[in-house]
């Protein structure tokens, strides 16, 4: 009797947790508790912290320091950055010619030094 109410609970529990994981899904599917966020390029849940390109915070106000990440276009005319203060939404930036910076609302992505980039606010160098 015990070991039935024991595997009882236990199936309830494993369901119940089944239930609630990805009950955080987005309107794309995407679970926020899995890390997961949806990309506009991509057109699909991608996690910003596995990016290949990733920036950090040029001056952190306090004593950590965030992160962005950059997902770009096949043919590069445009930018994906994620970035954490635009309410988990994503900026796509674009570019206006070849050799340009990619640019939206004050937001310009730039070449910098061999393979990386700089985020800028108006004008302001945030992330590199």
């Amino acid at each position: 009797m015990k070991k039935t109410i024991l595997l009882g609970a236990m199936f309830l529990g494993a369901f119940t947790f089944a239930q609630t994981a990805g009950a955080d899904r987005d309107a794309h599917g995407c679970i926020g508790s899995a890390g997961y966020t949806y990309s506009q390029i991509k057109k699909d849940c991608v996690r910003v912290f596995e990016q290949k390109i990733k920036l950090t915070e040029v001056a952190p106000k306090g004593s950590s320091t965030s992160m962005a990440a950059v997902i770009f276009s096949k043919d590069m005319k445009k930018a994906e950055v994620f970035v954490p203060d635009t309410d988990g939404e994503s900026l796509i930036l674009t570019r206006l010619g070849k050799g340009k910076a990619w640019k939206k609302d004050g937001y310009i992505l730039v070449p910098f030094k061999k393979n990386g980039y700089q985020l800028k606010k108006d004008n302001v160098v945030i992330y590199q």
